[in-house]
């Protein structure tokens, strides 16, 4: 909870972000390799929950974030988002990385084929 204050949450969020921060710590401890407790992993535990939650946090109250607006134009004016061709990572992907070292594979399966 500090360090999602710390990453700008506000007081008044505390009551969504306690059952978040719970939802997101435990999802990950789900996911560490076995024998691995969430302190093994140091204060990368911590911080890396901190991000994904402040991530969905973030998530839960943009309106209207499944179509997201890239031009706007009123009278004369003009808005425009633009990308920088290479997108920066999440929070979540951040949070991921410096969680790998404890976190089990996924994604990925190699078994051998009888031949």
């Amino acid at each position: 909870m500090a360090l999602c204050g710390a990453m700008g949450a506000n007081e008044d969020q505390e009551e969504l972000l306690l059952p978040l921060v719970q939802a997101v710590r435990d999802q990950l401890a789900g996911r560490l390799r076995p024998g691995i407790m969430p302190g093994d992993c140091g204060p990368a535990f911590a911080l890396a929950a901190a991000m994904i939650t402040m991530e969905r946090l973030s998530g839960l109250q943009e309106e209207g974030s499944a179509g997201e607006v890239t031009s706007f134009t009123a009278g004369d004016l003009t808005i425009q988002k633009r990308s920088g061709g290479q997108t920066a990572k999440s929070l979540s992907e951040q949070a991921e990385e410096m969680l790998a070292p404890w976190l089990r594979d996924e994604g990925f399966l190699f078994r051998g084929v009888a031949g």
